[in-house]
């Protein structure tokens, strides 16, 4: 027989059954439409329910796989908070995201989700003041935090966030960039791409491929870690005894083709290095539009190796970051800082690889 329920008596139903253990930790709960139908309600239903249980911090929903049971009835492991950017807003975060999950999911300790959810930055900056106060109220153990960058007074909205765990005693872990700009450093614990060697390793791979003339391009508001990328460029640069200056690095809008036109291309001897894949998407297909040839006029690169890159018309070559390990290493940082919370502040930085495509080889 069929039992007619509503949302409030099927959360008290499953919050009883998940904390007497009929659904233990890492259990999956039945699917949407399934629950739906034993009780008599609709699948809007029942994903508030799951949707509720998951603001409560007792399931995990992902796509493809399921609801998760992530409550565990004699609670004695970690609780971590998330500040990082959802998937919407950086590729590379939903990687080391889901590392986070596969440690969690093994019961090495237990996460906050709630700032990981916004879709790009102007969202997760709306909204992580609130974030941080309520992990501040659930006394979490720690927080991962990964500034925002390229938006509106993120550096100090940066800084007011770290300020206000270090007042409230919870251990904060950088990932991917700091809060001030190179030479400076934090107070915090920082784990990220080794940007001044990735910087560095792309302008040899243009100047090998017979490039004599390099510039870089960012755009406005990018994160310090760009800074650093560049300065790995001009080393680069300078060891061959070529130039590289003011004016061999641009700050724009790609998709304006008048600033575009202001870079100096010196045909099939200029390699031009961009702060990331999306940059380096739009600067070639507002190229493109200007006539300006990919692997005849010029060789482009990004980094972070984006899933888009290799389907660009020109596949894009790019710097692949070291996502799993930043992840597990955070990780690590974090129960080291738990253990010893007058340690010296950590800064320890990874190298990735590059991933070879057309637009960085010149055509024969």
């Amino acid at each position: 027989m069929e039992m007619k329920m509503n949302y409030r008596s099927i959360l008290d139903l499953l919050l009883t059954e998940i904390k007497n253990g009929m659904y233990p930790f890492h259990s999956l709960l039945p699917p949407e439409e399934e629950l739906a139908a034993k009780f008599g309600v609709s699948r809007p239903t029942i994903a508030k329910v799951y949707n509720t249980l998951q603001d409560e911090n007792y399931v995990f929903k992902r796509k493809g796989v399921g609801t998760r049971v992530i409550f565990k009835k004699n609670k004695n492991s970690l609780t971590f908070g998330l500040l990082l950017p959802g998937a919407g807003e950086s590729e590379i975060f939903s990687i080391i995201n889901n590392r986070f999950l596969e440690h969690s999911l093994n019961g090495e300790f237990e996460c906050l989700w709630d700032g990981t959810t916004a879709g790009n930055a102007d969202t997760r900056k709306e909204w992580i003041e609130i974030y941080s106060d309520n992990y501040i109220s659930k006394k979490v153990d720690g927080v991962f935090f990964a500034p925002l960058e390229r938006v509106e007074m993120a550096d100090d909205v940066n800084k007011k966030i770290c300020d206000r765990f270090t007042d409230a005693g919870i251990p904060l872990i950088l990932i991917d960039r700091d809060i001030v700009e190179f030479p400076h450093r934090s107070i915090y614990d920082l784990i990220s791409l080794d940007n001044f060697n990735a910087g560095y390793t792309m302008a040899e791979h243009l100047l090998d491929s017979n490039c004599t003339t390099i510039h870089f391009v960012y755009r406005q508001g990018s994160a310090f870690s760009v800074t650093l990328r560049r300065l790995g460029v001009a080393a680069a640069v300078h060891r061959r005894g070529l130039i590289f200056t003011n004016d061999n690095v641009y700050c724009g809008n790609l998709e304006d083709a008048e600033f575009v036109k202001k870079i100096k291309i010196n045909p099939a001897h200029t390699g031009i290095i961009c702060a990331n894949d999306s940059t380096a998407a739009v600067l070639m297909s507002t190229m493109d539009s200007l006539g300006i040839k990919i692997s005849e006029d010029t060789l482009i690169c990004g980094f972070d190796d984006m899933k888009y890159a290799s389907l660009l018309k020109y596949p894009l070559t790019s710097y692949s970051q070291p996502c799993i390990e930043i992840a597990d290493i955070a990780i690590e940082m974090m129960l080291r800082r738990i253990k010893n919370e007058d340690m010296k502040a950590n800064y320890i930085n990874l190298t990735g690889e590059v991933i070879f495509r057309q637009s960085s080889v010149f055509r024969q």
